[in-house]
This record gives C-alpha cells, sequence and structure tokens, in this order.
C-alpha cells in the first residue's frame, strides 16, 4: 500500500514519544476496496491535542489549531492535508448538534462513535519498523463492506441522535456503494427523521450536494423517499410520487425526474439540480383535460419554486440563478415544434445565454421514453438544432446578439433623450435582428424610422 509509506516518519514521531496513531475514516474504507485514494488523511491518537501540535512542529511545512478544541490538529506536509485527532466520546445536547468533547482513552470507544461500520475501522500505524499496519475492526465493518451492508457501529438510535445528518448521509452511502441498509437502521430513520430540523441547512445542502453528484444518485433519492427523510427539507421530491394520469396511468413524475438526473453526467453539479427541480412544480399545475394529463406553465412556476426551496437550502446566489434558469427553459427545445429556422436557433441561444451547453444535455437527459422511435426523433431534432447553431456561429455573432445600432445612436437619430422610448426601440431592433440577422447600418436606421413613425406619441 504505497500511500502508507507517506505516513511512515509522522508515526515514528508518536511511537518514539510513547503514543499511537491509528489511520481511520473513509481512507481506510477505500483501501479495503481497492480504491484511489484522494483527499486528506485523517488520524486518531491517545496524544493530547497540546502534544501533538509539539510532534508535528518541526516535521510539517504548516501547522493549524482551528479545531483544537474539538481535539483536532491539522497540518500540512509536501502539499498533503492530515487532520490529527484524539481519541473522542463525545457526548452530545439532544437540541443541538454541537458537540461537548469527551476524550477517549482508546480507539475502540473512538470508533464506536463514527457514523457507519464501514467507516469505524482503522490502521494502527507501525512507522518505519517493517511491520504491517494492523486493522482495528471491533464493529466488523469490512464484513458489512464485503456484504454490502449499511449499519451503525452503535444502535442506529443512538448514532441518529447524536448527529441527525448521518441519515442523510446514509443516503449517500446506499448510493455511491451500492449498499443495503438494516432494517433496524430504516426504522431508525423513520422514527428520527425530523430530527433533521436541529442541523443547519448548510450542512444538509452540502450532503445534498454529494448525494446528487455520485454516479448513480437512485437509490439515495429512493431513500429519502420511502423513509421520510425528504418531507424535513425538501418536500416537493416525495409530492411528485404520483401518477400524471390515473386514468391512462402515465409514467410516475419521481421516477421520471430520478431517470433524468441519472441521464446527466455525474460530474456537472448545477444541471443534476436542474434536473431535480425541473419538474417540481407539476403536482401543483396539475389538472385534466380531455387530451389527459396537462400541466400548464410548471416550468414558470418550477422556476419560482426552485429558487425559494434553494434559497431555504442556503444555496448561492449564483446557483440559485443557473438551476432556476434552466428550469424555466427546460421546455424551450419543444416550442419550436415547426423546424429550426435562423429566427428560432438566434432566441433559443440568446435565451440560453451562458448556459447553453447546460440546457442542451438537460433538454437530451429529459427523455426518458421507452418509445425508441420517439426517442430517436428527439434525438434527431437536437442535432439538428446543435448543427444550426454551429452553422449560425460561424456567419454571425450568435453569442452577443445586439441590435445593430446602439442607444447613442438611436437618440442622435430621433432627436430625443434618455428615457422609456430608447428603450423600447432597442427591443424592436433587437426583435427585427433575432427575425432576419444582421442589418446594414442604413437599413437599421430605415427601420428604427419606420418604427419611430408608427409609435411615435
Amino acid at each position: 500500500m504505497p500511500i502508507l509509506h507517506q505516513t511512515n516518519t509522522l508515526a515514528d514521531r508518536f511511537i518514539e514519544a510513547g503514543f499511537r496513531l491509528y489511520l481511520v475514516g473513509g481512507t481506510v474504507r477505500d483501501l479495503l476496496l481497492g480504491a484511489e485514494m484522494a483527499g486528506d488523511f485523517d488520524f486518531t491518537t491517545d496524544a493530547q491535542p497540546t502534544q501533538i501540535k509539539d510532534l508535528v512542529a518541526s516535521w510539517a511545512d504548516a501547522v493549524w489549531s482551528q479545531g483544537e478544541k474539538f481535539g483536532t490538529i491539522g497540518a500540512r506536509k509536501d502539499g498533503q492535508t492530515y487532520e490529527i485527532t484524539t481519541h473522542r466520546g463525545e457526548a452530545y445536547n439532544p437540541d443541538s448538534r454541537k458537540p461537548e468533547v469527551e476524550y477517549a482513552d482508546n480507539v475502540d470507544s473512538d470508533l464506536g462513535r463514527r457514523d457507519f461500520t464501514i467507516n469505524a475501522m482503522a490502521l494502527e500505524l507501525r512507522g518505519s519498523s517493517g511491520e504491517l499496519p494492523t486493522l482495528i475492526d471491533p464493529y466488523n465493518g469490512a464484513a458489512d463492506l464485503a456484504t454490502k451492508t449499511l449499519r451503525t457501529p452503535l444502535a442506529p438510535e443512538i448514532s441518529f441522535s447524536d448527529d441527525p445528518l448521518r441519515m442523510l448521509r446514509a443516503a449517500r452511502f446506499v448510493a455511491k456503494y451500492d449498499l443495503t441498509p438494516t432494517v433496524e437502521l430504516t426504522d431508525a430513520v423513520r422514527t428520527h427523521a425530523q430530527r433533521l430540523g436541529i442541523v443547519s441547512r448548510e450542512r444538509v445542502q452540502a450532503e445534498l450536494d454529494k448525494l446528487i453528484t455520485v454516479k448513480d444518485p437512485a437509490a439515495g433519492l429512493w431513500f429519502l423517499v420511502d423513509n421520510d427523510l425528504a418531507q424535513e427539507f425538501l418536500p416537493e421530491l416525495p409530492a411528485m410520487r404520483l401518477e400524471q394520469d390515473p386514468i391512462h396511468r402515465h409514467k410516475d413524475v419521481l421516477a421520471h425526474t430520478i431517470a433524468v438526473i441519472n441521464n446527466v453526467h455525474h460530474e456537472h453539479r448545477v444541471v443534476r439540480l436542474a434536473a431535480l427541480f425541473h419538474d417540481i412544480a407539476k403536482p401543483k399545475t396539475r389538472s385534466f383535460g380531455p387530451n389527459g394529463v396537462m400541466f400548464h406553465h410548471h416550468e414558470v412556476v418550477g422556476a419560482r419554486m426552485t429558487r425559494e426551496r434553494m434559497k431555504a437550502l442556503k444555496y448561492s446566489s449564483d446557483d440559485i440563478t443557473q438551476v432556476s434558469q434552466l428550469v424555466f427553459l427546460h421546455l424551450r427545445f419543444h416550442t419550436y415544434s415547426m423546424g429550426w429556422t435562423d429566427a428560432a436557433v438566434r432566441r433559443y441561444v440568446r435565451d440560453a445565454g451562458s448556459q447553453l451547453a447546460e440546457l442542451n444535455e438537460l433538454t437530451r437527459c429529459d427523455v426518458t421514453t421507452r418509445n425508441q422511435r420517439k426517442a430517436d426523433m428527439l434525438a434527431r431534432r437536437m442535432d439538428e438544432l446543435e448543427q444550426r447553431i454551429i452553422e449560425l456561429r460561424s456567419q454571425e455573432e450568435l453569442d452577443a446578439i445586439r441590435p445593430d445600432i446602439d442607444g447613442a445612436a438611436v437618440m442622435a437619430h430621433l432627436g430625443i433623450g434618455p428615457g422609456r422610448i430608447v428603450g423600447q426601440a432597442l427591443a424592436h431592433l433587437l426583435e427585427v435582428r433575432m427575425d432576419e440577422g444582421p442589418l446594414e447600418i442604413e437599413e437599421a436606421f430605415r427601420r428604427l424610422d419606420m418604427w419611430w413613425a408608427t409609435n411615435q406619441q
């Protein structure tokens, strides 16, 4: 295990001072899975925080102690980050996530306070002695990893009461590692789901992002719905668990939504969030007519609902703007049923703005029909659109469409000052530009004169 060689000199310092040093957390899990190591290294030790600082001071390139009150000292060596924490056995206020730190005197107690058995393993490092590290696995995490079982080291009621976010984290582990939660774990989640309310929305948001960007989050999203967790922070998700048309039994909105999310590349977080929210308003806008179910303006209502929910989850303004705009535009492709004229392409590109690639991806991924003929037809239409965009870009500045004359020229030509009329004139010229493409300057002024003659007060 080449990764462990990097820790030998650090372990030597602790061993020589009479302490033990253990590699813990996801690194141990990933080593057992044979996965590539990435990220920071977490350690636990029987040394106290002040002793940890003394031991790493002359070894590390940098040391920080912001987490010292929780028993953690951070260090950086050769570009790699290390966090070393005194064995802990935390106690929690039942109405708060803030821990009251209690140090433990052995590694087993420290491992018992971790979230899941597959993360409750440690490797005791032997330094440069030549001895292999010893696996410490008091809760049979290695066996659970082999059998793809998700359990908590202690009773799940204790684990989830200590930190309710672990219930949400369980969804991610179910999806990322294809794990099956025990009945005891899912029962505890349903019982304690409301405790998620004491967790900060920032932490919930960060965990949702981690779930939404695993390669296949479907099982995790169903876990959230089936075990009443989504109701606590994203109630719109279980609300989509309805049949679009109970008479003709069209596809379930939630099943469709999860399929769209899976279709999006897992690293495209913003597009996956847009997929999550794109049909959020369907339950609210559903109606029935002679031709079946309808969802009038669900993209408009959905964009507003998306903004409200993302704001509640403390997403950044940039994220909220991007995702809600994609939700608002996700049906735009389908409005051009008569083919991709130049004018249609210009308007589509203008409306998408900097999110053109993201909108195209969401549009493609929104096709989940089992009718292969329909799916192929929609794919060909998108291919046609992207080709038309390429062709028009070669002919004109498609990504920066503006009127052929500016506001100053409009005012000088019409002999007017700044005001509402100038904006109206420019809007008219922009629509002409959209319909007909670039105009010669003389023609642009002629069109302005025609508009002015019709619209002047």
